[in-house]
């Protein structure tokens, strides 16, 4: 991946371009957005599990297991009192018919997520100007 830009379209809108994708971020009308898009910290989440769902697909297709009918779910868990993150949930799906043998290294594949790795372990972020 090469790095990302940035730019500022106007409102609350914040566009990334990465790898000749543009991705669309915004903020809901309550927070001074026009909700054309999903907020960045909606797209952070979505990347969790979309991550784990590649290598959750990525397992079953190697061993030519079922996934039509497979879904994941992600909840997360906030401090009510300062809404910091505490917890994420996934669950998947399973099909109708999938092997009860490979349920457990179904979850193991969703673990193997480079998303999930860097936010157990988290990098250094360093914020400077330019």
């Amino acid at each position: 991946m090469s790095a990302v830009t940035v730019t500022f379209p106007g409102g609350a809108a914040v566009d990334a371009h990465a790898d000749g994708f543009l991705i669309k971020t915004d903020q809901p009308e309550d927070n001074g957005g026009a909700n054309s898009a999903p907020e960045p910290y909606t797209l952070f989440l979505a990347s969790i599990v979309t991550c784990a769902g590649f290598y959750v697909q990525r397992f079953c297709q190697q061993r030519e297991l079922p996934t039509e009918g497979m879904t994941m779910t992600l909840d997360i868990e906030r401090n009510a009192e300062t809404r910091r993150l505490e917890k994420i949930n996934m669950a998947i799906q399973l099909p109708d018919g999938f092997p009860d043998k490979y349920r457990k290294a179904v979850i193991r594949a969703a673990g193997m997520c480079s998303v999930k790795k860097a936010l157990a372990d988290p990098p250094e972020i360093e914020i400077i100007t330019e």
